[in-house]
This record gives structure tokens, sequence and C-alpha cells, in this order.
């Protein structure tokens, strides 16, 4: 047991007595233990959370889910599916539009590929912006410049995944073996050679299970997309919720359900056959 991690307290019957912290470390753990504990009563105390609509919550709970059966089968060919396939229209667009932004910026941001360090922070900016704001933030952005419509919930899902499939990228193209880098190198390759011989095999199965991973976030993330107008099958469900129509509700919900379900298990079977 290292010095750093342990003490030794008083002597007991001839025995050094062992204690995993110090005095000063026990007491750093428990002023970061009241400090959490007074955070939580602080924001309890903020957000005036209403016992009496805690106490209702099972009953209105419960009224709701009996408005929503039965389901409103009928209304799924009519509209929900259409909007369905347009929430999957947006994610696939999304996606494959955040890869032209993206991959550049992964080049630029990698330290063993760009050694230039202004070039690293500039990259490295964008892709931080791109995932500091929210999808829903960015298709209202959209929305307002576009107006509603599917274009804006593409726009919204590609400049949010940027910054995410940029980032992780970059982690793979920084983590490759520099070994065959420096190889190909040394035979008088060009830079375009050694980026497509060298490092994109070794990125290569980190590439395609993040873009896999991403299109499966994308998938639910444009499912509420609809809520402020940018399409999909989130603007059937707000018209329907603000209709009152629960059936239509609970249709659209199981379609959501079903669909990212199947999506889920289209991802990890693509995964495993091409990583």
């Amino acid at each position: 047991m290292n010095s750093s991690s342990a003490s030794i307290g008083t002597k007991t019957g001839g025995n050094p007595k062992w204690q995993r912290f110090t005095a000063a470390e026990r007491t750093a753990r428990y002023m970061v233990y009241l400090v959490v504990l007074a955070a939580f009563f602080a924001s309890l105390r903020t957000v005036e959370i209403i016992p009496e609509f805690l106490y209702d919550a099972p009953e209105q709970l419960a009224d709701m889910f009996t408005r929503m059966w039965p389901m409103d089968f009928a209304a799924y060919p009519t509209t929900i599916h259409g909007a369905m396939l347009d929430t999957l229209h947006i994610a696939t667009l999304g996606t494959l539009l955040s890869l032209l932004l993206a991959i550049p910026l992964a080049l630029l941001n990698a330290r063993n590929i760009v050694q230039s360090l202004w070039l690293n922070w500039i990259a490295k900016f964008f892709l931080v912006s791109s995932r500091s704001v929210n999808s829903l933030i960015w298709a209202l952005l959209f929305v307002a410049i576009f107006g509603p419509g599917v274009l804006a919930g593409v726009l919204a899902v590609a400049l949010r995944s940027v910054g995410f499939v940029g980032k992780l990228f970059s982690e793979a193209l920084e983590e490759v073996n520099m070994g065959t880098v420096e190889a190909l190198k040394a035979t008088g390759a060009s830079p375009a050679s050694v980026l497509l011989k060298a490092y994109w095999p070794q990125a290569k199965p980190a590439f395609y299970s993040v873009v896999l991973f991403r299109w499966d976030i994308n998938v639910r993330e444009s499912a509420v997309l609809g809520l402020v107008g940018a399409g999909g099958i989130g603007v059937v469900l707000s018209d329907a919720m603000n209709l009152f129509q629960w059936p239509k509700v609970a249709m659209a919900l199981t379609a959501i359900f079903v669909v990212v379900l199947l999506i889920e298990l289209l991802v990890v079977n693509v995964r495993k056959r091409l990583i």
C-alpha cells in the first residue's frame, strides 16, 4: 500500500492501525458529499415541484393510457407510415451530409496528420461547436431560415453529427500504428498514398462503427425534430397530441418504438459483418 493512499494511525496492542485515507483526505471527501447534497436540495427548491401534481400523477397516467387504447391502426397507412419514412430519410441524409464536413475536420484535428497547432485548434473549435448545440436548437434555427419541413431536419441532424463523427474519427486516426505510416513515408509515397494506404486501413473499422452508431442515434433524434416543425413522425405526433387524438398518439409511439428496435438490430448485424 503506497503512502499517498494510506496512512498509519496510532498503535493498538503493538500493531499499527492502517487507514486508507488521511484525515485531510477524509475531510475533503465529506466536504464534496456536503456540496453535492446542498446542490441537490438547492436544485429541488429552484424547480418548485408541486406535491399535488406528484400525488395525482398515477391517476393521470392511468387515464392517458385508457384514452390511448385501442390504438388507431387505421392512421398508420394514411399518415404515420409516410412520416416514419421521412424520419428515416432525415436521419440517413443528415448522417451522409455530415461526413462531408466531419472527415476534413477530423483530418485537421488529428495531430499525427496535421502538425499545425493553429489548424488543430480551428478544427477542434468547429467540432466542439457542433456538439455543444442540441439538434432541436439547430432545427429551430433552420426552421426559422428555410421554413418548416424535411430540409430543416436534415440540416439539423447533419450539423449535430459533424462534431460527434469528426471527434471520434480523429481519435481513431491518432491511435493508428505509426510504424506502418513511417515505413510508407520512407519509400517516398505521397501524402495521399500514406493517408489511403497507412491511415485508412487501420481507422476504417472505427469509422464504420462511428457512422453506424451515429445513424442509429439520428433515427431516434429525427423522431422528435418534428415537434419544432422539422418534418418526420414528430409532426404527426405533435398534431395528434395537440388535438387530443390519443389513439393516434399511441400508434405513432408504437411505430417509433418498432422502427428504433429494428434499426438497432440492423446496426448490430451490419457492424458484425463490416468490422
